[in-house]
């Protein structure tokens, strides 16, 4: 190319795309990637108070690779999940290039009160510790209802996950979010709709409850393996729409054992563990309250993890655990890396970002590729290559 017409081009070539970097919507001209789950250094965890004021803005200001929330509308009929996914997704990640993984979590083991999918119907919680007498109530209308929640936490019911009623609420659809006039009716839609890139499941080790087997032995039904099946469904799901659509189970270290590597592999991308060492008691609205945390487990307890974490670890899974531990967050980090593990150290409640994060004491180097060269850089690549 002649030099005298190249500072036209230049121009011509600025002006066209600093354009089209106005026109585009922000997210979609600073599509960045994220990075791959295996790459994940630092994850965070918070499902509740995330409609409180500067909740959002404090995870996307945080240096997490990725971020696991809560997307399913409760209560508050208001709150903008896609907006929340929208700004997670355009904040950095710890290296400061890519962007961070957003993740939703959800529950496929248990029923909870507080969702869209229990309007208009009584709730118990608000009594305290659950009763008989309450299941039998709620399975006058949701017969897939199995038992109270075993660990103490009200308003919360194993469920006969293979069942098809509550397959429509997770997967296939129901008529009452369109009745409640949501965007979505189910609640897989809803994490689709909304962006997020990938599940966080919640209650895996619902075919490990005692109920919940001999519902399914009634049944004729093989409860590891309706499991997997529920969770094949949801990755098949996801990956509809996204092809690199992200699977981490959480909980239930035994299912790798009970169904195998390959047949796990294909539905699965990762296992978080809750609790390997430090533990709290089933507190949901004390983040302050030191039973929600540093509550040390016992030898046979982390003997019966480490082993099935270590297998899930040595078969190529990504292996992340939630530690409840304020004062002995840094032996919770410490123990993790030993293991190979991604460790986060928080409290019950997922109230909030943890108050002592795993990062290191350096700052992150700066990106290497600023805002500008991704305008200013196209433009010189296309002047290089004229003749």
């Amino acid at each position: 190319m002649n030099a005298l017409h190249k500072p036209a081009l230049f121009f011509f070539l600025t002006a066209t795309l600093l354009l089209t970097w106005t026109l585009l919507p922000f997210s979609q001209a600073l599509a960045v990637e994220p990075l791959a789950l295996n790459e994940v250094k630092y994850w965070a965890y918070q499902i509740q108070k995330l409609d409180e004021p500067g909740a959002i803005e404090a995870l996307a200001a945080s240096r997490y690779d990725m971020l696991v929330v809560d997307p399913t509308v409760t209560s508050d009929w208001n709150f903008n999940a896609k907006q929340m996914v929208q700004t997670l997704k355009v904040s950095k990640a710890y290296d400061g290039v890519h962007r961070k993984l957003v993740i939703a979590y959800i529950d496929i083991g248990e029923a909870e009160e507080w969702r869209w999918y229990w309007y208009g119907r009584d709730t118990y919680e608000q009594n305290g510790l659950c009763k008989q007498s309450y299941v039998t109530a709620i399975q006058s209308w949701a017969p897939w209802v199995v038992a109270c929640d075993p660990d103490g936490w009200g308003g919360n019911y194993p469920v006969a996950y293979w069942d098809s009623a509550w397959q429509d609420v997770v997967l296939g659809g129901t008529t009452l979010g369109s009745s409640l006039n949501l965007y979505f009716d189910s609640i897989m839609d809803e994490v689709v709709q909304d962006g997020f890139d990938g599940v966080y499941l919640d209650w895996v080790e619902a075919w490990e409850m005692d109920a919940v087997q001999q519902r399914a032995e009634n049944e004729g039904k093989d409860a590891g393996q309706e499991m997997l099946n529920l969770i094949q469904a949801i990755k098949d799901y996801g990956q509809q729409s996204n092809p690199s659509f992200i699977v981490i189970q959480q909980n239930s270290s035994e299912l790798l054992n009970e169904v195998g590597a390959a047949s796990l592999r294909g539905a699965v991308d990762a296992i978080a563990q809750e609790g390997v060492w430090w533990d709290g008691d089933a507190i949901d609205d004390d983040w302050n309250n030191p039973a929600g945390y540093d509550q040390a487990n016992g030898p046979e307890l982390i003997n019966y993890y480490l082993p099935r974490l270590r297998n899930y670890r040595n078969n190529g899974f990504p292996v992340f655990v939630c530690e409840y531990a304020v004062v002995h967050a840094a032996e919770a980090y410490s123990k993790a890396a030993a293991e190979g593990f991604i460790g986060y150290a928080t409290r019950r409640p997922l109230s909030h970002l943890t108050t002592t994060p795993p990062f290191p004491a350096t700052v992150p180097p700066p990106s290497p590729v600023g805002d500008s060269d991704l305008v200013i850089a196209p433009i010189m690549l296309l002047l290089d290559e004229q003749p």
